[in-house]
């Protein structure tokens, strides 16, 4: 069976607030001291030393170090370029859930397809990686238009699946991203906190921006059965259970809710910015709000 083709229509986002400009301020503001490269110059931040070359320009020279070494250094230096960002995107069996709405992957989908474009089109590097238990997908970032018909054909194939913790994953991936950037995830977060924070503090240990969209169904949110409900256990399809709603209400709301207050909480002492996503509102609509906020709070 072929894989499932994403559509989206990327004009309809400009509807919200010219959302191409507001992405640039995301990229010049919100990230401004994030986008390195691997070109030497004498512009921005310092790399490394490297010894004296007749030629060089003597104001580059560290004076320190001669009178260390009595040998001349030069500094060298790396110059700002474009962003360079991984779509981190959860694609474990609890992201298949499905009520009356798209499931959280498909949603998560439509949004990791949007961000990419809208980066891509301002020749940003943009990579992917998919996860349950394991890492399914990695592909580097990379800048050119080719590239996103590869990052959406490879979200299209992608079926959520897979009994998973996060946080082991995430520390794994904290380790092997060397060069700062942007890491946006796209997640439930149906983890313990304590585990899942000190996975999001790693990042931040690295020196990475983080972007967290929580993606979550307006049925978990706000519990609105009624009648005699079978809930089945979509990472552990052996694992069912069979309630009357009306005596969980109240506890399980309770329990979400300090859940997804503890995280925005933990994520705004790591200035990790948080922001949920709901499965019943338009993706255009979710996504415009959200970077035109980010864009007034510059």
């Amino acid at each position: 069976m072929p894989a499932p083709i994403i559509h989206f229509d990327p004009t309809s986002l400009a509807k919200y607030g010219r959302l191409t400009l507001i992405a640039r301020h995301l990229v010049e503001g919100f990230l401004n001291g994030v986008h390195k490269s691997p070109y030497k110059g004498f512009s921005v931040e310092f790399a490394e030393h490297r010894q004296y070359y007749p030629g060089d320009e003597i104001r580059h020279i560290d004076w320190r170090v001669y009178g260390k070494t009595d040998r001349y250094y030069v500094k060298e230096y790396e110059e700002e370029t474009n962003l360079k960002a991984y779509l981190l995107v959860d694609a474990s069996g609890s992201m298949a859930y499905q009520g009356k709405h798209p499931s959280k992957f498909q949603y998560a989908q439509y949004v990791a397809a949007s961000l990419a474009y809208l980066m891509l089109h301002q020749r940003d590097a943009v990579g992917l990686i998919t996860h349950d238990t394991r890492v399914r997908t990695k592909i580097e970032p990379r800048a050119n238009a080719k590239h996103l018909l590869r990052l959406l054909h490879t979200l299209g194939q992608t079926q959520p699946g897979g009994e998973t913790s996060m946080a082991p994953i995430w520390h794994e991936l904290a380790g092997q991203f060397h060069r700062r950037g942007l890491i946006i995830i796209l997640s439930d977060c149906f983890d313990r906190i304590g585990p899942l924070a000190r996975a999001l503090r790693h990042f931040r240990h690295r020196r990475h921006e983080v972007l967290l969209f929580h993606v979550l169904a307006p049925e978990e949110i706000e519990f609105p059965f009624r009648k005699l409900t079978q809930f089945r256990d979509l990472e552990d399809v052996t694992h069912k259970l069979l309630v009357n709603p009306h005596h969980l209400r109240s506890e399980y709301q309770k329990n979400f809710q300090a859940f997804c207050k503890e995280l925005r909480t933990q994520a705004g002492q790591m200035q990790i910015d948080y922001h949920l996503l709901r499965t019943d509102e338009p993706v255009d609509r979710a996504l415009g709000m959200y970077l035109t906020r980010r864009q007034t709070r510059k």
